[in-house]
């Protein structure tokens, strides 16, 4: 016990006390694992782009290193102060900087952030932008662009002032973060102009969600009680349907806008209101259509099922033939086993599946369930009955399943979907 006027010893900073807690963390996990953290968690604060192997060999120089220091010093070295001596005398740590964590975050927030809506900037969008087109173009998954912009906000500014026209476009803010999914980004690319980039999203489900956000926006202004009716109109690009580079696809979903707006703009010469979700998409050029697909043969039995049941999934094809004229309905997709319980849709989600023990395998998740889960391969893929996984679904940690397929099913794009049910 130290006696009354000695000192007390220095308290360990709250930063070290948290390295030293997640070094005994990892300690417990096994390399994959140790080593998908460590990549996320050097991203984040130091912003390399380092592969998993590359995460923990840094990470493990930082241990000896540490314990080096500390023979050295003849006192104990932080982590901090070891991680920091590994990232600057490897070259990692280019330009060091010594800023206080959060006047950081606070500087970097500022400089891709529009400071009215609170809304990512024209800065950030073209970075995002070109991140997103990579992205799908390696998975092979569309792309959805909408542009936006608000009908009639110069009448609002020149009757209302412009407070009045900020309180609207932080109305717009408001309707985008309420109307969209968690996988979309919305920005504030101009004065009343906005753009949203939507993964893994087609041409129907990207009108869907323009005209859901038109709905959302009147509710939003309907409480500023404005003398002008202030609209929204749109204007949808798909890639690689409509184009493969940015800025064709922003030439395309501009065009597409303004033609609305013309529309829009017409109406109100003959005396009529514009409506709000009036549509301003041409039809997409005539397709080939393809040959209705094969009843899935359950893999257990070999036969064609006597049982079906008939998935929303039709309901979506209806909604996509709705934007051309020159495409019918795909045909209903049979499941050889009815489903026990209903399944939530990872459609406009990064979520994907590493399989097998060695991971070598990765699959994208379609949906996902209390009793199973649908994944969709490149290539076909002779999948053993008892199959080991481990799931990667926003906002929910990594989950490690053992699978049984139960159905499998070729798609028209030439992949291949597999139903399986989770096994103890």
């Amino acid at each position: 016990m130290p006696s009354p006027g000695a000192l007390a010893p220095p308290r360990m900073p709250i930063e070290d006390s948290y390295l030293e807690l997640l070094a005994e963390t990892l300690e417990g996990l096994d390399l994959s694992a140790r080593g998908q953290f460590l990549q996320r968690y050097l991203g984040a604060i130091a912003h390399m782009d380092l592969t998993e192997a590359q995460s923990v060999q840094v990470w493990d120089e930082m241990l000896v290193r540490r314990r080096e220091l500390t023979d050295q010093a003849g006192r104990r070295v932080s982590l901090k102060s070891a991680l920091l001596d590994v990232l600057a005398s490897s070259g990692l740590l280019r330009v060091p900087i010594i800023i206080e964590y959060e006047d950081l975050k606070k500087l970097e927030l500022n400089a891709v952030t529009d400071p009215l809506t609170g809304l990512y900037n024209r800065r950030l969008f073209e970075e995002s932008f070109d991140k997103e087109l990579n992205r799908s173009r390696r998975y092979g998954q569309p792309l959805g662009l909408v542009i936006l912009d608000l009908h009639r906000f110069k009448e609002v500014n020149d009757k209302h002032g412009h407070p009045r026209g900020d309180d609207v476009l932080r109305a717009t803010a408001t309707t985008l973060r309420k109307a969209l999914r968690t996988s979309d980004s919305a920005f504030r690319i101009g004065g009343d102009e906005f753009a949203l980039l939507l993964p893994q999203t087609d041409a129907a489900q990207a009108l869907a969600l323009s005209r859901r956000v038109e709905t959302v926006f009147l509710e939003m202004v309907q409480p500023l009680q404005l003398a002008v009716s202030v609209g929204m109109d749109h204007g949808v690009a798909i890639f690689p349907q409509d184009a493969e580079q940015a800025d064709q696809l922003i030439r395309v979903a501009d065009e597409r806008l303004y033609r609305q707006k013309h529309a829009n703009h017409a109406q109100i010469i003959s005396g009529a209101e514009p409506h709000p979700t009036t549509e301003a998409v041409s039809a997409p050029p005539p397709v080939e259509r393809a040959a209705p697909l094969p009843q899935p043969v359950p893999i257990e039995t070999k036969r064609p099922p006597e049982r079906t049941e008939t998935t929303i999934e039709a309901a979506a094809s209806a909604t996509s033939a709705a934007i051309s004229a020159d495409t019918t309905p795909a045909p209903p997709r049979i499941f050889a086993i009815q489903r026990k319980a209903e399944r939530v849709s990872m459609t406009g989600t990064n979520a994907y599946a590493v399989l097998g023990e060695q991971g070598s395998k990765r699959a994208r998740v379609i949906d996902l369930g209390f009793g199973g889960v649908a994944i969709e391969l490149d290539s076909p893929e002779d999948l053993p009955d008892n199959l080991l996984a481990v799931l990667h679904v926003p906002i929910l940690p990594p989950v490690r399943v053992n699978l049984k397929p139960v159905w499998k099913q070729k798609t028209s794009q030439g992949s291949f979907r597999v139903g399986c049910a989770f096994v103890s």
